[in-house]
């Protein structure tokens, strides 16, 4: 059983624990499924969390805010439980994160059916040339009649190849740079969008590029304004970066859990592994780095939760020291555990290779170092 203790921290309120035990049972309940056919569990986990009511906190209806303390203990307790589970999860938030925010109420049906579950969502940024570095993208949007030609390519694309609807960033050219960027809504059946090729990482998910041809979507699939793309992106990423590092801390406490079941009950030299100074100072080490990165992933939730306009140091601050302090949590499991630690289908060798891609995408740890400069800087 994980240390629940940081539910007494202040940054809490009795709701956001009432729904961390409710949920850790669910999950004991229901998780790990089956990841033998990725695409099929992802399915079956959107659909699980939207029967179980989960997917309600993934965006925010009619009147209603975006609680990111919540969003923080679903993926910390998720990815705990299922790094897939997890996945799920944040990409039906984040891929109606602009709808969300800034959505009409016609495009909120879309919000409707993902937060129900019967409908999964994909948040479209990233291009070929253009990953971190937003103001290069390269897709186009050009105004035709009653609506938009979209022409370009996207990649790096969680739920690309299963998601019922998208949402495409592209050039509209109000201005230079990243203030000539806008947000589209496009289903994922609309003609002239191909699935260019599904990508294969070293912890499955269901990830692909996309080519867009021709795609012509209406006027209406515009959210918020023509020119305000990047805006949007940045708000939406402001919400959920701070997740990011949530679901890195979820998987540093399993580490830490497997740790210390494998080292009361391995035995060296007469004595267990938990004996020795040298292993107790790892644990020690551990335990250290993953109530830090807590403090600092829900210090960023609370202050947006608590009316901030923007968290863009808190969120990079929790973002880059969550999922670093994770790897080095996760690396030092694995080698607690030996030989077995590399076991492929281990739970520390499953997260293992769960972890690395956190310190990639939503910004990588270097581009939140610059952030995170710019913003003493400034």
């Amino acid at each position: 059983m994980s240390d629940t203790s940081f539910l007494d921290w202040p940054f809490f309120e009795p709701r956001h624990r009432d729904l961390a035990a409710a949920l850790d049972s669910w999950c004991a309940a229901h998780l790990p499924v089956d990841h033998a056919d990725v695409d099929a569990a992802c399915r079956k986990l959107v659909a699980m969390l939207g029967q179980g009511g989960w997917l309600h906190h993934s965006g925010a209806g009619g009147g209603e805010r975006l609680d990111v303390r919540t969003l923080c203990l679903i993926r910390e307790t998720l990815a705990r439980h299922d790094g897939l589970a997890d996945f799920a999860f944040a990409m039906q938030g984040l891929g109606m994160g602009p709808v969300s925010l800034f959505g009409t109420p016609e495009q909120r049906d879309w919000l409707t059916r993902t937060r129900a579950g019967t409908a999964i969502s994909a948040f479209a940024l990233t291009e070929p040339g253009s990953g971190s570095d937003v103001a290069a993208t390269a897709t186009t949007a050009s105004r035709v009649q009653g609506g938009w030609l979209i022409e370009g390519e996207k990649t790096w694309i969680s739920n690309g190849g299963i998601a019922d609807v998208y949402v495409i960033f592209a050039r509209t050219g109000e201005a230079p740079g990243a203030r000539g960027l806008s947000a589209f809504l496009m289903p994922a059946d609309a003609p002239g969008l191909e699935i260019a090729e599904r990508l294969e990482v070293i912890a499955p998910h269901p990830l692909a590029r996309l080519r867009l041809k021709g795609v012509v979507l209406p006027e209406s699939a515009l959210i918020g304004k023509a020119g305000d793309g990047f805006k949007l992106a940045m708000s939406v990423l402001d919400v959920f970066r701070s997740t990011v590092g949530a679901a890195a801390l979820g998987f540093a406490r399993r580490a830490l859990d497997e740790a210390l079941a494998r080292v009361k009950a391995r035995r060296i030299q007469g004595q267990a592994l938990a004996e020795l100074q040298l292993v107790q100072g790892h644990l020690a080490d551990m335990a250290l780095k993953i109530d830090a990165a807590a403090l600092l992933v829900y210090r960023a939730a609370w202050v947006k939760d608590s009316g901030a306009a923007r968290v863009t140091r808190e969120a990079a601050m929790a973002k880059l020291y969550a999922t670093e302090a994770a790897q080095e949590v996760i690396d030092m499991a694995v080698q607690l555990h030996g030989g077995d630690g590399v076991r492929h289908g281990s739970v520390v060798e499953s997260l293992y290779r769960e972890i690395r891609a956190l310190r990639i995408y939503e910004g990588a740890s270097d581009v939140q170092r610059v952030v995170i400069a710019r913003g003493l800087l400034a």
